[in-house]
């Protein structure tokens, strides 16, 4: 318990001044965070973490997560998409190249964590590039989900949400959490606006609570079906970059679906 909160407390005491100034920092720290996090697939995978398939994946999460702003010397945003393809058709090759040691199992797998990690963190500077509060309402719906659906689901929790993926989560927390962030959101909202109308944002946080709770499960899956207890050691007490970012990584491109960013 020591070391997972010693570890809190420095990562918010580097986190907090990062989202709070924005602009090029918190997208290098993205940039940053994107590598490392598709660092952690490829560990999952067995894979060497610099290889070739490996430097093509920070690559591409890299080219994903940039904004379009720091792409302009490109033609057009399309640019962007095709040099993606470049990098997904480099790896389809690298399946001739290495025969059996590289698959296209293994190609799949990393052209969907980019997709996956890259449009997460993208859409997470992009919340931050509108203004502040627009970024903290979508990492206040994570963390306090997760914060009520842990606390409420040891109190009173007895039906298990999904058993063969994530035993300790039960309906009873999944949702006290998501009206835990309905309530306090709600008040958030209404002294603070962000997006669409008051109402509107209570829905959207509905919605975005269960997606949230969608990504934590996915994660989840994810190390279940590799067999792994967390997704890295980056962050000691606290598991990897994915088992930190895993509902963000949804929720934050939720916030562009529903036209909130």
């Amino acid at each position: 318990m020591k070391t997972r909160i010693t570890t809190a407390v420095i990562a918010l005491a580097i986190f907090i001044p990062l989202i709070v100034y924005g602009h090029w920092p918190l997208t290098i720290a993205a940039v940053a965070l994107g590598i490392v996090a598709m660092s952690e697939v490829l560990v999952m995978k067995k894979m060497f973490v610099i290889s070739f398939e490996a430097l093509v994946s920070y690559l591409g999460v890299a080219l994903l997560i940039l904004p379009d702003s720091w792409l302009d010397f490109l033609p057009s945003v399309a640019t962007r998409w095709f040099g993606f393809y470049i990098l997904v058709v480099l790896l389809l090759l690298h399946t001739v190249i290495r025969k059996q040691r590289f698959t296209f199992d293994d190609a799949g797998v990393l052209t969907l964590a980019m997709l996956y990690i890259g449009i997460g963190f993208h859409y997470f500077i992009t919340a931050r590039a509108i203004n502040f509060q627009t970024l903290l309402y979508g990492m206040l719906i994570v963390w306090i989900t997760d914060s009520g659906a842990y606390l409420i689901g040891r109190k009173i929790g007895k039906n298990k949400l999904a058993p063969k993926i994530s035993p300790n989560k039960t309906w009873e927390g999944s949702i006290g959490g998501t009206v835990a962030a309905i309530i306090i959101l709600a008040v958030y909202c209404y002294f603070i606006p962000v997006g669409a109308g008051w109402v509107t944002m209570i829905f959207v946080t509905l919605i975005l609570s269960i997606f949230g709770q969608f990504g934590d499960l996915i994660e989840s899956s994810l190390k279940r079906y590799y067999g792994v207890k967390d997704s890295g050691k980056i962050l000691p007490g606290h598991g990897g970059i994915l088992d930190r970012f895993d509902s963000m990584l949804i929720v934050m491109p939720m916030l562009h679906l529903l036209g909130i960013i």
